[in-house]
C-alpha cells in the first residue's frame, strides 16, 4: 500500500512544476521555460473560468446534497425491511450499477434521453417538449446528480447499513416496549447512532467532490450544453488533450486539488467542533 501510494500519488506530484512553465514536451520538465505565475492569470482571466467555476461548484453542492443523501436514505430503508431474502436482493440490486462502467452508464443516459428515449417519453407524457435532453443546458445538472446516484447510491449505502447493523439491539427494544413506533426508532434511535459515520464519509466527500465525476461529465457533455456541463476537469482535459497548452492545463489542475485540500481541512475542522469526531 505504500509504495502504491508513493508511486501513484506522491511520485507524480513532481509534475507541479509544469504549472509554472511553459512547457514544452520536446525540452522536458527541466529545458522548459520558468515563466511563475502567468499560467495561473491566463486561467482566471479566461473567458469561460467563471462558467467553469460555477458549474463546478454547482455540480459539487448538488452531489453533496442530494448525492450524499440518497445512500443514507437507502440505508435506513433497508434496515427497516423485515424479509430477508428481500433485503439481500434489494442490497444487490442497489449497489450493482456501481460496477458497470461508466461508459456503459453514459451509453445507456443518452438512449433514455435522446428524442426518442424511454425517459424523454415520460417527461412528454407529463407535459414537456420532445427533445433530445441532453442538448438542453438546463436539464444538465439534474442529470448529472441523478446518474451519480442511480450508480453509486447502493454502493455507498453499505457503509451505513453497516453502521446500523452495530447498533445495540437493546436500544430498539426498550424504545418499543415504551411505545415508540417504527419510524419512531428510526428518527430518534438509528439516524443520531449512525451521526458519526455520516459526518466521517461527508468529511472525506467534501474532500474529493471537485475531483469526482470528470468521466461521466466529459463523455455526456457536448458543445451545446458547455453553459451547464464545462467543468474544472473537463476544461483541464481540454487545454491539455486538445489544445496542449499543457501548462494552463496543470494550473486548472492544481488550482482544483488546492480548492479540494482546503474544502477538506475545513470540514473536518468543522466537524471536530460541530459533533466532536474528526479524521485527523
Amino acid at each position: 500500500v505504500f509504495v502504491f501510494f508513493v508511486a501513484f500519488n506522491y511520485v507524480p506530484m513532481f509534475g507541479i512544476i509544469i504549472a509554472f512553465e511553459d512547457f514544452k514536451p520536446g525540452r522536458g520538465v527541466f529545458g522548459s521555460e520558468l515563466i511563475g505565475w502567468q499560467n495561473f492569470e491566463a486561467l482566471f482571466t479566461n473567458e469561460v473560468f467563471p462558467r467553469v467555476f460555477r458549474n463546478t461548484c454547482v455540480m459539487a453542492l448538488m452531489n453533496l446534497t442530494i448525492g450524499y443523501a440518497a445512500p443514507v436514505l437507502l440505508a435506513l430503508l433497508i434496515s427497516q425491511v423485515r424479509v430477508h431474502w428481500f433485503k439481500r436482493t434489494v442490497q444487490t440490486v442497489s449497489y450493482m450499477p456501481y460496477f458497470v462502467a461508466t461508459v456503459v452508464v453514459c451509453s445507456l443516459i443518452k438512449d433514455f434521453m435522446s428524442s426518442e428515449g424511454v425517459i424523454t417519453d415520460i417527461f412528454v407524457s407529463l407535459g414537456a417538449e420532445r427533445e433530445d435532453m441532453l442538448t438542453n443546458p438546463k436539464y444538465f445538472w439534474w442529470i448529472n446528480t441523478f446518474a451519480g446516484i442511480w450508480q453509486g447510491a447502493g454502493y455507498g449505502a453499505i457503509m451505513f447499513v453497516a453502521a446500523i447493523s452495530n447498533i445495540n439491539p437493546d436500544l430498539n427494544e426498550a424504545a418499543a416496549l415504551d411505545g415508540a413506533g417504527r419510524w419512531q426508532r428510526v428518527l430518534h434511535i438509528t439516524f443520531p447512532c449512525i451521526i458519526p459515520t455520516i459526518i466521517t464519509m461527508f468529511t472525506l466527500q467534501v474532500g474529493i467532490v471537485f475531483m469526482t465525476g470528470f468521466d461521466k461529465v466529459l463523455l455526456l457533455y457536448n458543445e451545446s450544453i458547455y453553459e451547464t456541463a464545462d467543468c474544472l476537469s473537463t476544461f483541464t482535459y481540454r487545454y491539455g488533450i486538445g489544445m496542449n497548452d499543457y501548462g494552463l492545463s496543470a494550473a486548472a489542475g492544481l488550482f482544483q486539488s488546492v480548492i479540494s485540500t482546503v474544502l477538506l481541512i475545513v470540514s473536518n475542522k468543522l466537524s471536530a467542533l460541530a459533533a466532536k469526531t474528526s479524521l485527523f
